[in-house]
């Protein structure tokens, strides 16, 4: 019904930069917050960014300063720019949304498939 397609990841060195894009299609919908979370081996799936509908938005410690989320309403589309990546920014990244079909009363979670981002040293 509601899909997020990912894309942008790939293989960069330590140092440089990567932008990450996830469209949300499908049914008529509204979006209350979209985020990135991201899964390294061995480790836990962990908030990267996330963005509401108001334009607030929050990051993890360890990607401040470094990493910025954005919005594009009009494509129902958020961005994730990441500079000075580190060889432990290396994970499969997940777009993540809680968005609203028209008609229904509740919201939804929807996760994309991930895509992956290998930072060399």
């Amino acid at each position: 019904q509601v899909q997020l397609v990912e894309s942008g990841g790939g293989l960069v060195q330590a140092g440089g930069s990567l932008r990450l894009s996830c469209a949300a299609s499908g049914s008529t919908f509204s979006i209350n917050a979209m985020g990135w979370y991201r899964q390294a081996p061995g480790k836990q799936r962990e908030l990267v960014a996330a963005i509401t509908s108001g334009g607030s938005t929050n990051y993890a410690g360890s990607v401040k300063g470094r990493f910025t989320i954005s919005r594009d309403n009009a494509k129902n589309t958020v961005y994730l720019q990441m500079s000075s990546l580190k060889p432990e920014d290396t994970a499969v990244y997940y777009c993540n949304a809680v968005v609203r079909p028209v008609g229904q009363y509740g919201n939804l979670e929807v996760w994309g498939q991930g895509t992956l981002v290998t930072v060399s040293s």
